[in-house]
């Protein structure tokens, strides 16, 4: 047989470019590394025919190398000379000379094909069928036989072609001419003569004849001639190696790769520049036997990578080079075995390489040679791809991986699939452009952050990969994982590599559906608010107009001013951004946003998603908002889970929501808490922070809250959203404040905007001044402006509104609410109606109208019965939690109804499936009420819809309260709820704003109230009596009797407006409110009713004194500053109401219910007989210590208010008194000259000392207990031991009183102050002076040690504070800024804060460090005595001169409440030291003792805030007026006591008020601002401000014809006003002192005015002229008075004297005297004849005019002033005793006393028709005073006079002045103690 091997020659024009660029040395080790390429400069010029005597040999050695290199490359292709001459002349450049002779042999080779086809065609034939033979067939691994074709039909067999036909791994034993192989032509089996064997990367045998010649080989490519008629046996197999075990085969590997033939081949190879890597070690055992495990089914010599290079080539030539050298291996005694080609085609892993294995002789062994561009390796060390391991590590994964279940199966492939991809960018398989918009997608880790795939959750990476075997799933995903959180590509291949790697994590390993980067969680959260905010259109719309909101750290109250300068506020928005960018480590913000309702809390919280959505996208802010609306999501079973589940509801899945808790941080923005508080608070009566119960302590996140102001009182507010024993949370409270005027003209003007593009109203026409001047016209609308969704109210229906209410009307908040629900409901009606006329389909507008708005009133009821504000459709969750919540507590408010809940379930079971019932309690009002019954049909149909309506519905229209049927009706068929509801949820509906729900469900219970009418049947002529008795039958089944209003105020005040309400349809609401509470007399079972009445009532100011409630039952009302006065509540039943502040005299509680009812203070602690000097709280907080200048001590039970003991001894005033650190003892020292220390248990004496000679000042315990320190006016200080009794030391130095004396906080040190000035420090030891500090200029008064014993604080008289060093004595600060004496300091326990408080009436807070004044306190209005710090240094109490307690915020500065009821100064205040209470001691002897827990749910706002100054009648009596010093003006209604409208403007107190002649005006006039203001009665406006008095105006006085307007001033001048321009007319000069009092004459032409200057002067009003000057008085005149016929004048005077003066004469006609003190006023009486005085000698004088003779002398005590009757029969009198008495003039005989006032009287008048008295107090309350049917003025003994109404809220808290508590049941004994001490009688 013919042998031949087949031998590929290099194609020389491949090698053009191998040496170009670079040059490389090649290290010779075993290694055959590449090393420095890039710095190697290259010499193009050649060396070879150059004359260059400055050649280097270096160079000569280049030229040389370059020759060898080059013959060797083309061998004999070219002689030595010749080559010579071509570097000769292409100067040395080796490029040119391989392209020449590349060219000159084509040419050759051209020249040589031409010859050949012009001379030899026959032999250009063969040749062209010689290859076609060769191209038939395909050759593949294995036996390859080459034939003929006998099938005649086949083309092969025409052509007389050969074709190959591929055995494989196979034997074959054949005879050449006698065989049938299948034709790859014809597919038959017609091959029947075999020419050649192939064999093609195989290991074969050839036996021949049977064993004549047997041929061996594993050569990769051999081909062999067939002869005819031998017998051939062909066998091939895969190449295979031949060890005996692996560690046999690593032996010999190892051998064969440092063999001399492989080190010869690489020597070859780098000749070419070519890199070539060997591995430092064979591949190791267990990744070699796992693969061998894997891949080959343990046949370890199948394993042929174990030794194998890798090849680097820069380019493709040099590629092919590469793989040229390599096949010429058997020059180097090597068998080219195998080859193969995966550079030009895909390779099954997508790599891109050739493959040659090399057989090693020497070591029966195969060595790999892979060679591939350096551009496409992932070998470390040499390739530019970034993670090269990636690809390598991914494959080992998913080669080793034996696939569980299809799933696993699935993710295999896919997993293959990904890896080609990635080959495929490594390699370049894709064009590289679109290699580049891969990477155009990426986004790394830190940027998008990959979540952790669910598969690994709560699974420890070091377990999953311990688990070496059976869990390569869950390694491959944690590989995928790790590689995409820990790569971070900078080229465009890593980038896309990333892409591809993170497009199959997204869809295979966490599913296509699923987020798989908080990226992804964005996008859906994204998408998710912008498909909330386009369903609901109302907060869209909202967010179109929003203005910015203005907040502080404090509520500003109803009675405070926005505008005024000293309210600072901040911009609530950036104030929380700046909060949230606080960088604080582990620290986790919570903000609390309160504001009331209307507010604006809820469009601000989607206003600040939206911000902080735009920073997060700017990447200003790390975290991302997710807004929740509790009342939508709140479910008290799963709160827990409440966070988890809106993020289900904003799309987030179930499932990775533990993984997003680790990965992401929030902003989590929870708004409206107060609409789920009720719920909240009763499921868990344990844990009670919202924190916790949250679960938000899972969750990176800060927090923001938002609740309604006045839900929450304190105590929970504490509870819920302070109670955190966490440092890292740091909680902020910050309140939402009303908008000012300029915020209100921002949003005017925001919705004309929107009005023209949204038409949002009618009237879309209406300019920004429209508006504004309209609004001036209704003033008392201002108020409620403050709140943006009022608001948006008042402007969309103020132009109807107009139309409905005159100008000046005061229009309630109800009455907008009206307006804006009719137009909103109108708007939808009149929809409905144009779509379905285009259908051609009647309606009846009115009867839909109705539809909706009983629809809404049910709706509105069932929403606040059920406690949500949100409506949801086939709602399950409800039914659940009302089976887990106790049925109790539903049953209290819903027994008297289950029969006819059961009527309706009935029916309503006969309509819907039983299964419906378990769908929620909405589901009726989803699935009830549908519009369709309210068209008419097209003519020849029926309507039976409302037959089916009737159904439904019970026969009084109430609503079915059973929680799984309860919402049946509100969700059905075209259900009016898409029509008038907000949809805010896939099926959650809701209201347009909370108080749309409450006006509503307020509608329903008045409605259900005024639409009974009693059955008239059989009766004729019904009386009260009958008519009550009919409807308390009906009281059981109305709205109200369902569920107590007290969390609900909105309910409640929308009600209560409806008292008021001028509209008809309302005039009997109020008598109904208050048959219903006498109707729970004798039935129990309407209780709930009544106390809702009872509550409203009283938020509507209504007066309920002297009322028979006997027997009536009210438990839980709310009856806070109720007027009781009078009422009978015998046998009541009054558990758990609240008396807060109430007007209780003379209230008869006589057998009374009162368990749990709340006085919202405690009993005072009441024993000692003068001024208490100190208070002190035990170390434990569990006793009070008190001293006194009585000579006692008391101590106190702190928690009952029991005084425990009583220390006599002492026989001067107690000065001081403290505890000992342990509590067990107290030291006491005084003005006898001795200290004192008692047993605290026993109250014994157990020590006495008695060595100092003058007042012991101070004695205190040192900390340790062991010691006693005193201070003496004996100038000397001196220490004492506790347990001998002995002293200690004297210390002698002070050279005057030693003022105060104190240890250092470790006792070492001790610091004494003295009236010499100075401070000394003392060693407490020793006993000797370490330091003097002197720099005070005045006594100074304390010096105390800060609490790390540093520093030294002082005060002293000269109004200064210094901080002094203790170690070197240097004084360190100075705080001046107080104008008065300093009385007290306190420093927090942190040395941050020090407290002053001052006789200049402030606080002053203070920076220690800085020295910097941080706040200044102002409310008191005298000289405050005592300040200190809450526990937590968050609020300060203190207490003053003017016997308020005051209660201020820090961080703002801001008074947070006034508490009053001392008599005399407020000595002493502090908080106590664990619970909510505030204890205070006065010079009045008592310690009373505040509570601070709960805060007040009824507000009431109506009455004056300070002192009332003055009243007046109008003249027609229809009308009050009043001023006070809380700088306002108030208008009244006579009838009902109502307030009409307020006059705002003075900035400070108002003194006097008055109506014009005709009532149409209103004028005022101040102390402080020096102004005399008119007003508009009917519109309220300002008409004019009379500027001209430099000081104090004392009076003012209208003329008779009122025309103008007199004032006197203590500026000495007098100036008269024209009323209509307000110009002033005359300044009359000429008093020389204050101007006390001025009056006009009758006629109008004169002015009478007295001064201190002891004159009366008389002016001509139109020129301005003094007339007359009367003088003869020796003291200040009080008062002058025109006789009512213009001819006398009357005056009063300090000289105790009264004189009647001749106007036109000046002559003094009388004086009458008798007075024994300053005379105050005097009065003509009408008819002139009399004259009435009232003086400080306590009496009232009556004096006849004619004689000047003394009629009667009354003696009513200190009379303030006393007037006549119109009639003069009798008169009226007010004085300091608070009573105003009623006297008969004739007799002197006192008719009448009239108590009530807690205060002194500061103004009365009589009506101008006598019937009614008004008064007013420094109390703060306005009474108006009758006598039934009867006038005043006509009263007599027998008559009954007493209060009609009283409005405001007095100042004096609680009154209980002749109370009546008899046999009264559940009263505490700290309870029955306060009614004692209220003088209320058991």
């Amino acid at each position: 047989m013919e042998y031949h091997r087949k031998v590929v020659d290099m194609n020389t024009r491949e090698l053009n470019a191998c040496f170009l660029n670079h040059y490389f040395n090649v290290n010779n080790n075993d290694e055959y590394i590449c090393i420095d390429r890039s710095n190697t400069r290259y010499n193009a010029q050649c060396l070879g025919g150059m004359q260059d005597n400055n050649i280097t040999s270096e160079e000569k050695q280049l030229h040389e190398r370059k020759m060898k290199i080059l013959t060797r490359l083309f061998e004999n292709s070219i002689d030595q000379e010749e080559l010579q001459q071509k570097m000769r002349y292409h100067n040395g450049n080796i490029e040119l000379v391989i392209n020449d002779i590349v060219q000159q042999a084509v040419e050759k080779e051209k020249q040589q094909t031409n010859e050949e086809s012009t001379g030899n065609a026959s032999k250009q034939g063969n040749l062209q069928k010689e290859m076609e033979k060769t191209e038939i067939g395909e050759i593949k691994p294995g036996i390859n036989l080459q034939g003929y074709c006998s099938n005649e039909s086949c083309l092969a067999s025409k052509a007389k072609l050969a074709v190959w036909v591929n055995i494989g791994f196979e034997n074959i034993r054949f005879i050449s001419d006698k065989t049938s192989l299948n034709c790859p032509d014809c597919k038959k089996e017609t091959v029947t003569y075999i020419i050649k064997a192939m064999f093609y990367n195989s290991e074969y045998s050839i036996n021949i004849n049977n064993d004549i010649k047997t041929i061996k080989d594993n050569n990769y490519e051999s081909i062999y001639s067939i002869k005819e008629g031998i017998i051939y046996e062909l066998k091939a197999n895969k190449i295979k190696q031949h060890a005996k075990s692996i560690e046999d085969l690593r032996e010999r590997s190892e051998k064969a790769m440092n063999s001399i033939e492989i080190k010869n081949l690489i020597i070859e190879l780098q000749k070419y520049e070519i890199t070539v890597v060997k591995p430092e070690n064979v591949k190791g055992n267990e990744r070699l036997l796992e693969k061998i495990r894997l891949d080959y089914d343990g046949d370890f010599n199948e394993a042929f990578d174990i030794g194998r290079f890798t090849i680097l080539c820069d380019n493709s030539t040099k590629l092919q080079t590469a793989v040229a050298v390599m096949k010429k291996a058997e020059q180097f005694n090597l068998i080219v075995s195998e080859d193969k080609d995966y550079f030009n085609k895909l390779s099954k892993t997508h790599h891109r390489f050739h493959n040659i294995k090399l057989y090693i002789k020497k070591y029966d062994v195969y060595i790999e040679m892979q060679a591939t561009l350096k551009n496409y390796t992932t070998l470390e060390g040499y390739t530019i791809i970034e993670n090269p391991k990636l690809s390598h590590l991914f494959y080992e994964y998913i080669r080793s991986w034996k696939s569980n279940n299809i799933l696993e199966e699935e993710l295999k492939q896919y997993s293959n699939q990904t890896l080609n991809k990635i080959n495929d960018i490594i390699c370049e398989w894709i064009d590289i452009k679109e290699i580049q918009k891969i990477s155009n997608n990426y986004k790394s880790h830190s940027e998008i952050k990959i979540l952790k795939p669910l598969q690994l959750k709560d699974i420890k990476e070091e377990d999953i990969n311990l688990n070496n075997n059976n869990n390569i799933y869950l390694k491959l995903i944690q590989f995928i994982y790790n590689q995409l959180c820990n790569f971070n590509p900078k080229q465009i291949k890593g980038k896309a590599i990333y892409v591809i790697l993170f497009e199959y994590f997204k869809k295979y390993i966490i599913g296509e559906m699923n987020p798989a980067s908080c990226y992804d969680i964005i996008s859906i959260l994204k998408e998710s608010r912008k498909k909330e905010l386009e369903e609901d259109i109302t907060i869209l719309q909202a967010l179109e107009t929003y203005i910015p909101l203005q907040a502080n750290n404090y509520q500003l109250l109803d009675n405070d001013n926005n505008d005024n300068n000293d309210n600072k506020s901040y911009d609530c928005h950036q104030y929380i951004i700046d909060l949230l960018s606080e960088e604080k480590k582990n620290e986790q913000q919570i903000i609390i946003l309160q504001g009331k309702s209307g507010s604006g809390k809820s469009l601000f919280c989607r206003h600040l998603e939206e911000i902080l959505w735009e920073s997060y996208i700017n990447h200003s802010l790390i975290s991302i908002p997710i807004y929740i609306s509790l009342s939508k999501f709140y479910n008290p079973i799963n709160e827990t889970q409440l966070i988890s589940q809106a993020l289900q509801i904003k799309q987030i899945n179930k499932e990775i929501i533990d993984i997003i808790r680790k990965n992401i941080s929030f902003i989590f923005i929870l708004d409206g808490f107060d609409e789920i508080f009720d719920k909240y608070y009763k499921y868990n009566h344990i844990q009670k922070y919202f924190y916790d119960r949250f679960n938000l302590n899972q969750w990176n996140a800060n927090i923001i809250i938002s609740c309604r102001s006045h839900v929450l009182n304190d105590q929970h507010i504490q509870q819920i959203f302070f109670n955190s024993n966490n440092h890292f949370i740091k909680t902020t409270m910050t309140y939402l404040w009303p908008f000012s005027k300029e915020q209100m003209r921002g949003y005017i003007h925001k919705f004309v905007q929107i009005n023209h593009k949204n038409q949002i109203c009618h009237y879309s026409n209406w300019t920004p001044q429209q508006y504004e001047e309209t609004l001036q016209n209704y003033p008392n609308l201002h108020k409620m402006m403050e709140e943006p969704f009022l608001l948006r109210l008042i402007l969309t229906v103020l132009p109807s509104l107009m139309k409905q209410h005159s100008i000046g009307t005061n229009i309630s908040k109800v009455q907008v609410y009206e307006a804006f629900n009719q137009q909103w409901i109108d708007f939808h009606v009149q929809n409905i109606s144009n779509k379905l006329a285009e259908l051609r389909i009647q309606t009846n507008p009115n009867k839909i109208k109705s539809a909706f708005q009983q629809y809404c009133h049910d709706l509105g009821f069932q929403m606040f019965i059920q406690g949500t504000q949100i409506a949801t459709e086939n709602d399950d969750i409800q039914h659940e939690y009302d089976e887990i919540m106790n049925i109790s507590h539903r049953e209290k408010y819903m027994k008297n109804i289950e029969s006819i809940d059961g009527n309706i379930d009935t029916k309503i079971n006969e309509i819907e499936s039983p299964t419906a019932k378990t769908k929620g309690s909405w589901k009726r009002y989803f699935y009830g009420d549908s519009i369709a019954k309210y068209m008419s049909k097209r003519t020849g149909e029926n309507n039976t819809d409302e037959k089916v309506e009737t159904k439904v519905m019970n026969e009084n229209g109430s609503i079915p309260l059973k929680a799984d049927d309860a919402w049946k009706q509100f969700f059905k068929g075209d259900s009016v709820a898409k029509y008038v509801l907000r949809r805010v949820g896939d099926n959650k509906y809701q209201f347009l704003h909370k108080s749309c729900q409450e006006y509503f469900a307020a509608q329903k219970i008045i409605f259900d109230i005024l639409s009974w009418k009693p059955n008239i049947v059989n009766v004729i002529d019904m009386d009260n009596q009958q008519f009550q008795q009919q409807f308390e039958t009906h009281i059981q089944k109305l709205s109200i009797n369902y569920k107590l209003l007290n969390e609900e105020l909105g309910i409640i005040q929308f009600i209560a407006d409806r008292i008021h309400d001028i509209n008809p349809i309302f005039a009997d609401l109020k008598s109904r409110l208050f048959r219903i509470i006498e109707a729970s007399k004798s039935n129990e079972d309407v209780s709930i009713a009544a106390a809702n009445a009872i509550t409203i009532l009283n938020l509507a100011n209504v007066n309920m004194h002297y009322q028979n409630w006997s027997n009536i039952k009210i438990p839980y009302a709310i009856l806070d500053h109720a007027f009781l006065e009078g009422t009978n509540f015998n046998h009541a039943n009054l558990n758990g109401v609240s008396f807060y502040q109430a007007f209780l005299n003379k209230t008869n509680f006589t057998n009374a219910s009162m368990n749990g009812i709340y006085f919202g203070e405690y009993a005072a602690l009441e024993g000692h007989l003068n001024d208490i000097l100190e208070v002190q709280f035990s170390p434990d907080g569990t006793k009070i210590v008190s001293c006194s200048r009585d000579k006692t001590i008391r101590i106190w039970d702190a928690s009952s208010g029991r005084q425990l003991q009583l220390l006599e001894g002492h026989t001067a005033e107690v000065n001081t008194v403290q505890f000992s650190p342990d509590g067990s003892k107290i030291v006491s020292c005084s003005r006898d000259k001795t200290l004192r220390m008692w047993n605290v248990s026993s109250g014994q004496q157990i020590q006495i000392w008695k060595e100092h000679s003058g007042s012991v000042k101070v004695a205190q315990f040192s900390h340790n207990g062991a010691k006693i320190v005193s201070c003496s006016q004996d100038k000397t200080i001196r220490i004492w031991d506790v347990l001998s009794g002995k002293r200690v030391q004297i210390l002698e130095g002070h050279s005057g009183i030693v003022q105060t004396v104190r240890f250092s906080p470790d006792d070492s040190k001790i610091v004494s102050c003295s009236w010499d000035k100075t401070i000394r420090i003392w060693n407490a030891f020793s006993g000797e002076q370490i330091q003097i500090l002197e720099g005070h200029l005045d006594v100074i008064t304390d010096a105390l040690f800060s609490s790390n014993g540093s520093m030294i604080i002082s005060y002293s008289e000269d109004k200064i504070i210094r901080i002094w060093d203790v170690l070197s004595g240097r004084q360190i600060q100075i705080l001046e800024g107080h104008s008065g004496r300093i009385k007290a300091i306190q420093l927090l326990p942190e040395n941050s804060k020090l407290l002053s408080c001052s006789d200049d009436k402030t606080i002053r807070i203070w920076d220690l460090l800085s020295g910097k004044q941080i706040q200044i306190l102002e409310g008191h209005s005298d000289s405050v005595s005592a300040a200190k710090f809450s526990p937590d240094g968050s609020r300060i109490v203190s207490g003053s001169r003017d016997r308020t307690i005051r209660i201020w915020d820090v961080s703002s500065g801001k008074q947070l409440q006034v508490l009053e009821g001392h008599l005399f100064t407020v000595a002493g205040v502090q908080f106590f030291p664990k619970d909510p209470k505030i204890l205070s001691y006065s010079n009045d002897g008592k310690i009373r003792i505040w509570d601070l827990t709960l805060e007040r749910k009824i507000q009431l706002t109506e009455g004056h805030l300070d002192t009332v100054t003055g009243v007046q009648f109008s003249a027609d009596g229809s009308k009050i007026v009043s001023s006070s010093w809380d700088k306002t003006i108030r208008l009244w209604n006579v009838l009902s006591g109502r307030l009409i409208q307020t006059f705002e403007g003075h900035f400070d107190r108002v003194n006097g008020v008055q109506f014009s002649l005709d009532s149409s005006k209103i004028i005022s006039y101040s102390y402080g601002d020096k102004t005399i203001r008119i007003w508009d009665t009917l519109s309220g406006k300002q008409l004019h401000v009379l500027e001209g008095h430099s000081n104090i105006i004392n009076y003012v006085q209208s003329s008779p014809d009122g025309s103008k307007i007199v004032s006197c001033s203590n500026d000495n001048t007098i100036r008269i006003w024209d009323i209509l321009s307000g110009k002033q007319l005359q300044l009359l000069e000429g008093h020389s002192s204050w101007v006390l009092g001025v009056q006009f004459s009758p006629d109008c032409s004169k002015i009478a005015s007295c001064s201190r200057d002891t004159t009366i002067r008389l002016w001509d009003v139109f020129s301005g002229k003094q007339i007359q000057s009367f003088e003869g008085h020796i003291g200040d005149i009080t008062s002058v008075q025109f006789s009512p016929d213009g001819y006398k004048l009357m005056s009063c005077s300090y000289d105790k004297t009264i004189r009647l003066w001749d106007i036109s004469s000046g002559k003094q006609l009388l004086l009458l005297e008798g007075h024994s003190n300053w005379v105050r006023k005097a009065y003509f009486s009408s008819d002139g004849s009399k004259i009435v005085s009232n003086s400080w000698d306590n009496t009232v004088r009556l004096w006849d005019v004619s004689s000047g003779k003394l009629l009667q002398s009354l003696n009513p005590g200190h009379v303030l002033e006393a007037q006549f009757s119109s009639d003069c029969s009798k008169i009226f009198s007010y004085s300091d005793d608070k009573t105003i008495r009623i006297w008969d003039a004739s007799s002197g005989r006192q008719i009448h006393s009239l108590e009530g006032h807690s205060g002194r009287i500061f103004g009365m008048q009589l009506s101008p028709d006598g019937s009614k008295i008004v008064s007013c107090s420094e109390d703060r309350t306005i009474r108006l005073w009758g006598s039934g049917n009867s006038k005043i003025i006509d009263i007599t003994d027998t008559s009954f006079v007493k209060c009609i109404w009283q409005v405001g809220v007095q100042r004096y808290g609680l009154s209980m002045k002749d109370s009546v508590w008899k046999n009264t049941n559940g009263l505490t004994s700290q309870q029955k103690l306060l009614v004692e001490q209220r003088n209320g009688k058991f």
